[in-house]
Order: C-alpha cells, then structure tokens, then sequence
C-alpha cells in the first residue's frame, strides 16, 4: 500500500499539527490510506545529526527520488545561529548528550538555514491561489492601507559594493569539476571548495559584497533616516541565507552602535560577542559582564540619538535589531505595503518606514511596488486579478548563501573559481562575503517547460522575470529566448518592469504568470498572496518532482512564531490550515492517478466541496480569543468533509462518524474553546512535550473519543 507523507516541523504548524493529522489519519485510515509522518524539524535535525533519531531529512530525500513520492511538506524553521543555540539548549535540558554549538561547528553546520528545501526540493514549483480561495477573498477583503503621492514610505538599496553590482556568470560548455580557493595578500592559498559538479548547459554565478561598503551605506541611511524622522527597519533573511545575511545583519548592528563597539571592543570580544547574533544575544551574554551596567547606558544613548527603530514586539522592547530570525524579508515587506509603507514604532504607533534592503538584485520589486502604489493609491481586493508562480528551485537551483559555496573572506585577497583553467576570480577585503552557485541544465528545461505550459493552458500573460544587466539573468535569457520565441503571450522583462507590469494588469482584473528563479519565487510567492488574499499561507505550491512524485507545499510560514507566542500567552492559535487542506486535496488526487485508486479521488473530491464551503461559512480562524481558533476550524472542516462523503459512494464508510460528529457539534466546539484565554506551557518551543501539546490542543473528549489516534 503506498503513502502519504506528511512533514512534522517547527513552531505554529507542528503545534496545529498535533490537533489535525488524528483527525485526517481517521478519516483517511478508514479508505486504508495511510498517513506517515517524517520529522524534519529543527530538533529532529539536531538529533538525527547525533543519531538519537532517524534522519527523517534524508529519508525525504531519498523518497522525492522515486516516482511514487507523496510527500506534504509544511513550513519548517529555516535556523539561525542563535536559534540552533536555543534549540541545543532545550533537547540538554530535555537530557541528550549533545555538544554545545561553539565546540562542534563542523557537525552543525549542515543544519543551519535552508537545510531543508536543497534535498527535498527535487522538483520546480507551481504555486497558484486556488478560485474558491481568490473567490474568498473578493467577497471578504482583507485591510489595504491607503497610498497618496505624499506618502512619505522609502525602500533603500546601496548603489555600489553589492552582489549586484559584483556578479559574474558562464554557461558550462562541458562536464567538469570546479573548485573554489583563497588566495590571500601574502600568497597563501586555502582550498575551499573542490568538488563542485558542472554539466554542459548549467549556469554557474559567483559574486562578492563590499562590507565596507555596506557599512558606508547603512551610516548615510540611519543618518537620513533620522533627519526625515522615519521608521527604520532592516529586512533580510537571516534565517535561509545562513551565511550572507547574518553578517549583513551584524554590520547594521555595527553601525548604528558604533559607540558602543568601539569603546567596548575587548569586553565585546572576551564574551564572544558579535552583531550578526542580534541585541537579544547581546544583552544575554552581558548578564556576565561586570561593564554590563556602563555598556547598557551606551546602548540606550544610541536608541536616543538614532532613528527609530521598528518594533517586532513593541510591549516587550524587542527591535528590529533583536533577532536576526525575526524580521524575514518575503514576509515582513509585504506586510509593510499593505499597511502604507508604515510599521510599528516603540509606542505602538504606525509610523512611515524607511526600508533598507542593502542588496539591489531584488530590492527594485518592492520599491517598484511602492512607487506603483505611490502614484495609483491600494490594491482593491474585491477585483484585482491573480499572480501566480512558476519557480526554478530543482536541484538546487540558486540556493544563494545557504549552502556551502559562501565563504567569509578572512584578509585581504582573491577567491578564484577555476578547474584546469581559472573561471573567475574576485580581489575582496577582509571581511567581504563571497557567494557562488548553479542553476542545473535539467532543472532550468524543466522550467521553461512549466512556464510554457501554462502560458498555453491558462492564456495568461507569462512573464520571465530576467534582468539582462545582470550577469547570472543575461545568461538565463540567452537559454529561455529560443524556447519562447513562437509563443504569444511569454515575455521577458527585469524584476522592476515585471512587478509593475504585473500589477497593472491585475488592476484591470487579469490574471499573471511570473516565472521566476529560487528567490523571486522566495519573495513574490509572499508579496502577491499577501496583497491578494491577506496571506500566503493560503496558496496552493505543487512540485512535481523530476522522478515523477509530487510534493506539495502548504504555504508559507512567516507568521508562524508569532502565532506560537498567542498560544503560549492565550491558549489560542489562529494558523489557518487551509493550505494544508489544499495540499491534501492535491495529494489525494496524485495517489488517486498514481495509484489508480478511486477511493482516493472521492476523497478528493469530497474534500474540494468541503474546503469551498469551510470558505463560504468563514469558518477560518478567528482572531478573537474565545472564539473558534485552528482546533474549530479543524473540526469544521472535518465535518464539511464527512458530510460531502456521507451524501457519496463511501457513505457506508463515513455515515456513523458524520452522523456523530454533527450530532455533537455545539457541544465538541465549547469543549474545544474553553479553556481560552490562559497561558500554558509546552514543554519548549523547539522540542515541546508532545503529550502536553496534545492536551493542549486536542481537548475536546467528545472528539477523541471517536477519532483514533
């Protein structure tokens, strides 16, 4: 009998999770379809690492390799540093023999970031809002602040120094091993990298970013920002780019204390204190200085005399510069745009935001947005069309910064990109970061194909989103152009003219198709969802996968953490599982084809009228504590769903247990919201006590008692 897998991950969608899957493997268990759970989450990682679990990662990668793969992958924790830290922290005190991170680095570091996404990710994606979802959201708007050309809102960029600006890209002209090296002022050379595979027809890229640069970027912007008094917040993705974006991170730190780390330089550096971990780090690890008094006062002398920084939690003081994690750009920018350009200052106040995105490469989207918005006012959401997305991810493809072809200059010198001839090469400055990767032949056909194939099913405008007048996109162009040439409605346009094209024709009501690489696909499957349907977790992202399988991505997980900390304050969660329930609406109808069985594809089709009515009753969760939160909205659709199959040709199956549950429904529902509105404990945050998280959120006995774990 084959199987559907469903990804067991971190924080807000492990939690909903846990009230969920009995519900679904009940239901599906009674079809004899089975439901296995892999865990791939941060702590799984951690201990699967020092073999105290199965590698659930490597079991996935191995799986999206055959052609029956069914996987369900939900949104897992991309880790930090300080997040990886924390999560070590919590499995010792949980009693695993683990080392610390400082003293096995090395072991850890395939854990760190994108982790996840490079193995399973065996496939390019195709992420669209379904119509019962666009519909939704037409009849029920969400919030779109207002815009006027008097706006006062920035997106900023440095001009010189960035990846952008130093990028350099070849197509491979034969199968061959590439290496990487170092090669400092004095002559010393360090092999870094000697194994990197190149097949004809892959592109290759390679690039470095100035952080002296960076630095004089982030002094002239914290200085404007102060004398235009906006908001400042920093937008990265520290968490994915485990490599680049903390360092980028750590020098905003640098500058905007600059008195703080230079006067204190020797204490900073006997704790073992750096920027790139964040002020939360900071101010932890100088609880053990005996300067930590003196040094907190320099600190608040720096918040006084600078901008305003923008607030993740304004009641409790976390900044913008608390945690590198926090403050994810595909996320955090959207949200920006849909509320004016403004976010939350120290008082809890909306105030217009100066953006800082140091890297150009996809900085122009969002301030093309911005400048759209700017001189045409908000999006409407009763009629604005739909952008969907075809994304380069398979094998790799651009996995910039998460992986292991980023490297820290550690002098002055050259890295060099060669194999028995030199490729590249890049004189850099101590500190600089340095960053390669490639795009495969397969992956990139595989593409195209995807790209072209919608563009002739949906007769959308299909749009490559390419900038010639970058190294990496020039050669993109020059493989895409032939395939397209013939076929009307493809074009090919830089990221700013694409975005703002984009949402011209969505303003006339029209739908888009954005065909991307692995970031964009990143960013504009948060920016359009968000703007369209309020949020992203709402999206449905199929991968077919090249051996075959399919896997099907939930949505996104930006929220997640915050919707965690509700729980843990309030006893109530307000994750919307309607990408889950897409996902597995999709699912069942690839086993269905897959395994040629009808049951499945009744399921499925039951499950599809279940989910259009979960949207036409509103039946998501409320954000109101004490009303129906993600343990109703479960049941809801649960009912939704055994209902439809009741009314089929499984009803000899289903009947009893949707007799039942309908039946009791008032009294299942008060059971599940009565205990709102308190704190509770889980155990941890990265490795929760399962049995405790379960009483949480599965207490309604009149449920349990009819739905088999």
């Amino acid at each position: 009998m084959s199987e559907i897998v469903w990804t067991k991950t971190d924080e807000s969608p492990f939690v909903a999770s846990v009230s969920l899957l009995p519900i679904l493997k009940c239901i599906l268990n009674r079809a004899k379809i089975k439901l296995k759970v892999v865990d791939i989450s941060l702590s799984g990682r951690i201990l699967a690492a020092f073999n105290y679990a199965d590698d659930g990662l490597k079991i996935l990668g191995e799986l999206t390799k055959q052609k029956d793969a069914n996987i369900i992958k939900l949104p897992n924790i991309s880790a930090t540093i300080p997040q990886l830290k924390a999560a070590i922290l919590e499995l010792k005190n949980a009693g695993f023999d683990l080392p610390d991170y400082e003293n096995n680095p090395k072991i850890y570091a395939p854990i760190l970031g994108s982790a996840v996404n490079p193995v399973i990710r065996e496939g390019n994606s195709d992420r669209k809002s379904t119509k019962a979802v666009k519909d939704y959201a037409k009849n029920n708007p969400h919030f779109m602040g207002e815009w006027d050309a008097k706006n006062r809102a920035e997106i900023c960029s440095m001009n010189s120094g960035d990846f952008y600006e130093n990028e350099r890209s070849f197509i491979a002209q034969k199968d061959e091993i590439l290496k990487i090296k170092f090669i400092d002022k004095n002559g010393k050379e360090t092999l870094l990298k000697d194994d990197i595979k190149l097949s004809v027809g892959d592109i290759f890229d390679a690039s470095f970013l100035s952080v002296d640069s960076l630095y004089k970027f982030y002094e002239n912007e914290f200085k404007d920002a102060k004398e235009k008094d906006l908001l400042l917040s920093l937008h990265l993705k520290a968490s994915m780019m485990k490599v680049s974006d903390p360092v980028i991170f750590g020098y905003a730190l640098k500058a905007f204390f600059k008195p703080v780390f230079d006067e204190f330089k020797d204490e900073f550096k006997r704790l073992d204190i750096r920027g790139e971990n964040g002020l939360k780090d900071i101010f932890l690890k100088l609880e053990n200085s005996p300067k930590k008094d003196e040094i907190m006062a320099k600190f608040s002398q720096c918040f006084k005399e600078n901008a305003d920084v923008a607030m993740v939690d304004f009641k409790n003081g976390v900044t913008n510069f608390h945690v590198p994690s926090d403050v994810i750009i595909d996320a955090s920018m959207p949200q920006m745009l849909r509320n004016s350009g403004q976010m939350i200052d120290k008082n809890g106040n909306f105030k217009a935001t100066k953006a800082l995105i140091p890297d150009r490469t996809y900085a122009g989207v969002y301030k093309a947005a911005l400048d759209d918005f700017k001189e045409r006012g908000k999006l409407d959401v009763r009629s604005i069309g739909s952008v969907s997305n075809i994304g380069l991810m398979a094998k790799k493809a651009q996995e910039y910064g998460s992986h292991d072809k980023s490297f820290i200059a550690e002098n002055d010198g050259e890295f060099v990109v060669f194999s028995d001839n030199e490729y590249l090469k890049f004189s850099v400055k101590k500190g600089d970061i340095f960053r390669a990767c490639i795009a495969k032949d397969e992956a990139i056909k595989n593409w195209i194909n995807l790209a072209i194939n919608r563009a002739k099913t949906s007769d959308n405008l299909t749009i490559f989103w390419l900038d010639e007048s970058r190294a990496s996109d020039k050669n993109m162009i020059q493989i895409v152009t032939p395939y397209i040439k013939n076929i009307k409605n493809i074009e090919i346009l830089n990221p700013q003219k694409a975005c703002l094209k984009t949402l011209s024709e969505i303003r006339n009501g029209k739908d888009v198709v954005s065909v991307t690489g692995n970031v964009l696909r990143d960013y504009l499957t948060d920016l359009y969802p968000i703007l369209e349907l309020g949020t992203s977790a709402k999206m449905l992202s199929i991968v077919p996968l090249l051996n075959g399988g399919g896997l099907f991505e939930t949505g996104a997980g930006g929220t997640a953490p915050l919707l965690t900390k509700e729980l843990l304050e309030q006893n109530h969660i307000i994750w919307d599982s309607l990408g889950e329930f897409l996902a597995l609406n999709a699912s069942l109808e690839f086993y269905a084809t897959n395994c040629n069985n009808k049951e499945a594809l009744i399921l499925a089709k039951a499950l599809d009228n279940a989910i259009s009515q979960y949207l036409k009753t509103n039946s998501s969760p409320k954000p109101e504590v004490g009303k129906n939160d993600t343990r109703a909205s479960h049941f809801l659709l649960a009912l939704f769903w055994l209902n439809e199959l009741k009314n089929g040709e499984l009803a000899e199956i289903y009947a009893d247990l949707a007799d039942f549950l309908t039946a009791n429904k008032d009294e299942i529902l008060a059971q599940l919201n009565a205990n709102q509105g308190q704190k509770v404990e889980l155990g941890g945050w990265y490795f929760l006590n399962e049995k405790v998280v379960a009483k949480t959120l599965r207490p309604s006995e009149i449920l349990n008692s009819r739905i088999e774990l």
